[in-house]
């Protein structure tokens, strides 16, 4: 009988939350796999190979948190959803990461003990939003940022808040959210007492609810709120409310926790409480910003309508529908984006034959994203308590609208300010005031603003002064938010997606997490010139959140790009002009799904044909103008939920065969066709079921190759899963071989050399010489931040890295595309010199206080073991002119000579060429005249030329 229970209890739980969910990485696998990363950067043949971040900065990514020195407010830290930690002291006008050092990037909370300077990072996003990503615990400095060390919670996965007593900076108490994907019991309200050597669990509510916000009394670290929040994200359904949402209060600084929002309190209670944010005042007033989840109750009061709306034809006759006037129907049709072709006459005729009914219009225009942004939930509202918690009531009588919509998940934060009981702030698509204690509100959001709002810190020392975090960075006010520097210098883009064209200089473009698509030449120079000359190097193509973008390399003006859901356009960058071109559905058939990141493609064997991915792979043949669907379902159907799901996440066409294809979906199937869509083969069987396809990649080297990533993010699955297969995805090969655990989001063939392999993950980028038989994972200039899209530029032999949270790093890889298995085991290979223009101005400086001009070449070389280097610098009559010895490690190696001589190598090349004059330069050095000159490392050689 128990064994029966426990079925059906089973049966029920899987309904609810999904019957094929693979299962959660177990923290002692993440825990190794840091370590392993740790020993494979020490070992790695790449490690030396630099990476610079091109930006670009004026676009930023989504701050979490800001801590203030409130003795020294020119000096704080701001922590970014997945751009690590910064530090300024001159008042935002520059920025120092301090997060570098450490093994993720991930932030969902900081705290600072500013008596000591010790600094508490809580990993992992406090918000769940889709990118939201898991964090490797608690991270601890006591040295400003230069070291971190590890002291607990590696399965909390995402951490709320952080409260240091203010009185003994070895008591901390965390609010832990815990998962996003999966239950898990490492969440609650954790205290520590000796400084986070050991951890106890203070509150558990459940393993699906954690603690999003915890708060202390100002003065009394003893009195603290806590709000816990019970939540299930789905990659098809979010479900952000539930019955063990609530208020709890300590009065024994943490260590015992009451729940105070009973039935009785005032506040709501049941399954529809979403997240909530604290501020407290003092011990007696608080104030609590509620994501109801509620349904709003119907209007008494009808409104007055004005035209056809959608709910008319879900009820409606056929005869009903011939009646309509046809200007009425028509203004239905306009307004609601129906296809030209959709107009009264033409659809009264289809339902006279009954191929489509009225209902088909309301249809039309229904897909998972109207259940999340039609529903008619409460959203934000207010509640206060004056007598400590309580009792609460709400502070206003009508709703909050246009704070919240329909994903309150995603904001939450609410401050009070400290010398105003009654000045409130509260954060959402705009951040609104109120200085009534909540009654009304004005929004302070300006043109300069970024419309999502995610952190604020009020000076409690002078009113007015405010800094506010956001998904386009950090602005500050000194009038109460009336007007708003902005404070982006740092390089901390959420890139989704990045391209390249072929112009000299070559452009980048890249699309970024709510920051829209932009534009910039790779060599754009990272400084603020720009201000002075009014011209910011890079330019914003368009806004919301930025997807793939294609440029048909034909004309480089003409521009695929677009925004989430499929939203995308033809862009002529030279006329300005941009058209709508997204495929529709035909009217009586369901509305095709498009996931957030759409995936599209211009057919490398003609520009002017281009693929979109739905749930059906579409193709135009006239650069988006028209569409038709070349096949089927590509995906395993969908599920029921309010995120669209069971659609194409990436799409690929052989450069040696048009109509070649490959798909994959996020629900884990991937498909080829080898004849233009005539007909479709599932090649995902022998694959891991379920998991989201990051990439399907045609090989540019073998006809017959393919490659495939899959990612268990999703699922809090953090395996490594890449494949290739050699006979069209028939049979699979897995090649993530020594890759430590992290969701893979890219694969990528080199253009030259087809045995190198380029890969990102949610931490790393990677780089095979043998087709992933074996990998070396990047570091030197790179933090572990989140690959999301990697790009070789063929001409400049550059590779690319979009991150997702670091904004775009760059590398030349020429070197590596001379190698192969023969020259790995040489002793020493050097690899060729740029050459270099001689200027007489070397060794001094355009003015008595400017910088010294020194030059410089960069030597790169390879060598297959640790050791000592002897470098010579050979003149045309191979006299030795310089010798400069190096510490070379194990692989690909580099150092940066300034073409320096010796007074005895100078008198040498003016004995060898009488003609040649070589005079001191007024730093006292002498640099090498114009000429062919000779790098010799053991027996190989390489010329470079000054000229």
């Amino acid at each position: 009988m128990r064994l029966l229970k426990n079925l059906i209890i089973c049966l029920i739980f899987c309904f609810h939350y999904g019957f094929s969910q693979q299962a959660s990485t177990p923290v002692k696998k993440v825990v190794e796999a840091i370590k392993q990363k740790q020993e494979l950067t020490q070992k790695s043949l790449v490690k030396n190979v630099t990476f610079k971040n091109i930006g670009p900065t004026i676009m930023s990514g989504r701050v979490v948190d800001l801590d203030v020195n409130p003795n020294n407010p020119n000096e704080f830290y701001v922590g970014y959803a997945s751009g690590g930690v910064w530090y300024t002291v001159n008042n935002g006008s520059t920025f120092e990461p301090i997060l570098d050092t450490s093994n993720t990037q991930n932030v969902g909370d900081i705290a600072v003990d500013w008596k000591t300077k010790t600094i508490w990072v809580g990993t992992g996003e406090n918000n769940s939003s889709r990118s939201s990503y898991a964090g490797i615990g608690i991270l601890k400095s006591t040295d400003k940022g230069k070291t971190w060390v590890n002291v607990g919670l590696p399965d909390s996965h995402h951490i709320g808040r952080i409260l240091i007593n203010p009185n003994n900076s070895d008591e901390v108490v965390i609010g832990v959210t815990g998962h996003l994907y999966s239950s898990n019991n490492e969440r609650g309200i954790y205290k520590t007492t000796d400084g986070g050597k050991t951890w106890e669990q203070k509150l558990f509510v459940d393993d699906v609810s954690g603690v999003i916000d915890v708060q202390h009394a100002p003065n009394n670290y003893n009195i603290m709120f806590a709000s816990s929040w019970t939540k299930d994200r789905k990659a098809w359904n979010f479900n952000g409310s539930g019955n063990n949402s609530a208020i709890y209060k300590s009065t024994d600084a943490g260590g015992t926790w009451t729940k105070i929002t009973t039935q009785e309190s005032g506040f709501p209670t049941g399954n529809g409480v979403g997240r909530i944010g604290l501020a407290v005042f003092n011990e007696n007033i608080i104030y609590a910003l509620h994501d109801s989840q509620f349904r709003r109750k119907e209007d008494s009061k009808k409104e007055e309508k004005h035209g056809l709306v959608k709910e008319d034809f879900k009820t409606m006759t056929a005869e009903s529908f011939l009646n309509l006037e046809d200007k009425k129907l028509n203004g239905f049709l306009k307004t609601n984006g129906f296809q030209e072709k959709y107009r009264a006459e033409n659809v009264k005729q289809m339902i006279r034959s009954g191929n489509v009914k009225p209902i088909d219009l309301a249809k039309y225009l229904e897909n998972a994203n109207t259940m999340l942004f039609d529903t008619p939930v409460i959203g934000a509202e207010v509640y206060k308590s004056v007598d400590g918690g309580k009792t609460w009531k709400k502070t206003h009588d009508d709703y909050i609208d246009g704070l919240y919509y329909s994903y309150g998940y995603y904001f939450g934060e609410i401050r009070v300010d400290l010398q105003n009981k009654d000045a409130i702030y509260i954060m959402g698509v705009p951040i609104l005031k109120s200085k009534d204690g909540g009654k009304t509100f004005v929004s302070i959001s300006k043109e300069n603003v970024h419309a999502d709002h995610q952190a604020l810190w009020i000076n409690p020392k002078k009113q007015g002064h405010l800094i506010n975090g956001n998904d386009g960075g950090l602005n500050m006010s000194y009038d109460d938010g009336e007007s708003w520097e902005k404070l982006n210098v740092n390089s901390v883009g959420q890139f989704y997606a990045i391209n390249v064209d072929n112009e000299t200089p070559y452009n980048v473009y890249g699309g970024l997490q709510d920051n829209g698509v932009w534009v910039g030449a790779h060599n754009a120079s990272k400084n603020k010139l720009w201000q002075q000359e009014g011209q910011y190097p890079w330019q914003r193509l368009m806004g919301g959140d930025g997807m793939h973008i294609q440029i048909d390399n034909r004309n480089s003006n003409i521009v695929y790009t677009g925004y989430q859901f499929g939203n995308y356009f033809r862009i002529n960058r030279d006329t300005k002009a941009r058209k709508y071109i997204q495929p529709k559905h035909e009217l009586g058939e369901n509305p095709y799904r498009f996931n957030w990141q759409t995936p599209i493609l211009l057919s490398p064997h003609n520009q002017d044909i281009l693929y979109l991915g739905g749930n059906k792979l579409m193709r135009s043949m006239n650069q988006g103008d028209d569409w038709e669907a070349i096949s089927n379902d590509l995906t395993n159907g969908g599920k029921k939920g309010n995120v669209a799901y069971g659609t194409l996440t990436s799409i690929s066409e052989s450069p040696f065969q048009f109509g070649l294809i490959y798909t994959g979906s996020d629900d884990g199937l991937i498909h080829v066709t080898k004849n233009g869509g005539g007909s479709w083969q599932n090649i995902s069987n022998n694959l891991p079921k379920n998991l989201w396809v990051s990439r399907v990649i045609a090989s540019k080297h073998k006809k017959e190759r393919v490659y495939v990533t899959l990612n268990g993010y999703r699922w809090d699955d953090f395996s490594v899963y890449a494949y290739m297969s050699d006979d069209y995805g028939n049979t699979w090969k897995k090649i993530s071989s020594n890759i430590p655990l992290s969701p893979v989001n890219v694969i990528k063939e080199d253009s030259k050399n087809e045995n190198i392999l380029y890969l990102g993950t949610d931490n790393s980028a990677y780089v095979s010489f043998n087709n992933g038989l074996q990998w070396e994972v990047f570091s030197k200039g790179l933090p572990s931040v989140a690959v999301h899209d990697i790009v070789v530029q063929s001409k400049a032999n550059d590779l690319l890295l979009g991150t997702h949270g670091r904004s775009i790093y760059k590398t030349n890889i020429a070197h590596f595309q001379k190698m192969n298995a023969s020259k790995m085991n040489q002793s020493i290979v050097l690899f060729d010199i740029e050459d270099v223009k001689y200027s007489t101005r070397w060794g001094s400086s355009f003015r008595a206080w400017s910088k010294v001009n020194e030059p410089s070449i960069n030597i790169k070389f390879y060598t297959n073991k640790a050791e000592e280097k002897e470098i010579k610098i050979l003149s045309e009559n191979n006299s030795e002119l310089a010798q400069i010895k190096v510490k070379s490690d194990k692989g690909f190696n580099n150092f940066d000579y300034d073409l320096t001589i010796s007074e005895k190598a100078q008198k040498t090349l003016m004995k060898e060429n009488t003609s040649v004059k070589i005079n001191k330069a007024d730093n006292g050095k002498y640099y090498l005249p114009k000429g062919i000159y000779t790098v010799q490392i053991e027996s190989d050689k390489k010329a470079f030329e000054v000229n």
